[in-house]
């Protein structure tokens, strides 16, 4: 649904923008909303909270109240849509999380940067355990391609860290030194207690949640310049907000993921590259047919490696029978992925699946926001 706001809701943004009504719009607040009736062109007119907007609804009808969760803010606020009340700690811990929230690639790229430093050698031993364990978790290129390497890389995402925790047969210890969140949870105690002063993630804005924005490939970033005569203080400061915004990366995934009412997830891979770390991100979600009284997953997927560029795919499994789409940046990455067609081919069908789709094409598809309801346009 896209809103545009009526001459009204410009000038109470206008309020809004100026502080008279900025404590209800922070990030993660939830709204309430109700339909007004229509306007001269056809469009819906709503109001949420102190706006009033004018909605163009494709498919869906509105109910006569409904809430709204603010995802995002700035010259385009990005609204949600809810199908049910929200619980109270949720909306507090989803607040919390989101403005914390960056990629791993900043991370990846300090832990680079950090493992070239002599002066690594002096840190405190159970530092440079905690190090170790995080280097340790991420996954290589030959584990993910195979289908018990990939479940499993996707099962130490820390996407479902607690819920392993929670297993009675569970080893905590193993757990807490192969899962990617429990090596972040260890090495942010560590680096809390080195610390003078919290440390606050650098975030100049605020970004959605994974599944309102939808897949998008993430390069490397280049390894931190600093002096050589700085030590390693000047990183392990670094190091500390990249942490903690990791953590809320992967919080904020899993609190969106639990609201769902259908299993989704946004899970993030990082990988142990050539001659560097990339990030693999995978959508996976399960799909009812209503049409044809079937289901079945998707599974998309998005990285982008040094040597082929950004690549992104979909996957749609309906047994058995599976649709592939790819996508490159890059017109030689299309052709070298097109090579391997033939021998992808061959091995699908000595599984007995029976394949609709094949395709690459060059250029990467424009972001889809799958369960992001509303997007809100309103400027002063």
């Amino acid at each position: 649904m896209i809103i545009q706001p009526t001459s009204l809701a410009a000038l109470t943004w206008a309020g809004a923008a100026s502080g008279t009504t900025a404590q209800s719009w922070r990030i993660g607040a939830v709204l309430s909303a109700r339909p007004l009736g229509t306007s001269p062109l056809g469009l819906l007119v709503i109001q949420i909270g102190a706006l009033t907007v004018e909605a163009d609804v494709a498919s869906s009808q509105l109910p006569a109240q409904f809430q709204v969760r603010v995802l995002s803010l700035g010259a385009q606020p990005q609204l949600e849509i809810l199908s049910q009340p929200v619980d109270p700690t949720f909306q507090r811990a989803l607040r919390e999380r989101l403005p914390q929230q960056n990629g791993y690639a900043p991370l990846l790229s300090t832990l680079g940067a950090l493992a070239q430093r002599p002066a690594l050698r002096q840190l405190p031993p159970e530092l440079r355990t905690a190090l170790a364990l995080l280097e340790q978790s991420l996954r290589t290129p030959a584990e993910i391609t195979r289908g018990e390497g990939l479940r499993e890389a996707i099962n130490r995402s820390g996407m479902f860290f607690e819920s392993r925790l929670a297993d009675p047969l569970g080893n905590m210890a193993a757990l807490a030194e192969d899962d990617w969140k429990g090596a972040l949870l260890r090495l942010a105690g560590l680096l809390d207690r080195r610390a003078a002063t919290p440390s606050t993630p650098n975030r100049s804005d605020t970004e959605p949640p994974l599944l309102q924005r939808g897949l998008q490939a993430q390069a490397r970033l280049p390894l931190p310049a600093l002096p050589a005569d700085e030590g390693v203080d000047l990183l392990l400061d670094r190091l500390h907000g990249d942490v903690k915004a990791s953590l809320a990366r992967v919080e904020v995934a899993q609190l969106e993921a639990s609201a769902n009412m259908l299993p989704a997830w946004m899970i993030e891979i990082p990988l142990q590259g050539d001659g560097g770390r990339d990030v693999l991100q995978i959508q996976l979600e399960f799909v009812n047919d209503a049409a044809e009284g079937g289901h079945g997953w998707t599974l998309g997927f998005a990285l982008d490696l040094p040597a082929l560029g950004p690549i992104q795919g979909e996957l749609q499994l309906r047994e058995p029978r599976l649709s592939v789409r790819l996508w490159a940046e890059r017109a030689d990455t299309v052709q070298r992925l097109e090579r391997q067609f033939n021998p992808l081919r061959h091995r699908l069908a000595a599984c007995g699946v029976l394949l609709d789709q094949l395709s690459c094409q060059v250029g990467l598809p424009q972001p889809l926001g799958r369960h992001s309801a509303v997007l809100l346009q309103a400027t002063a």
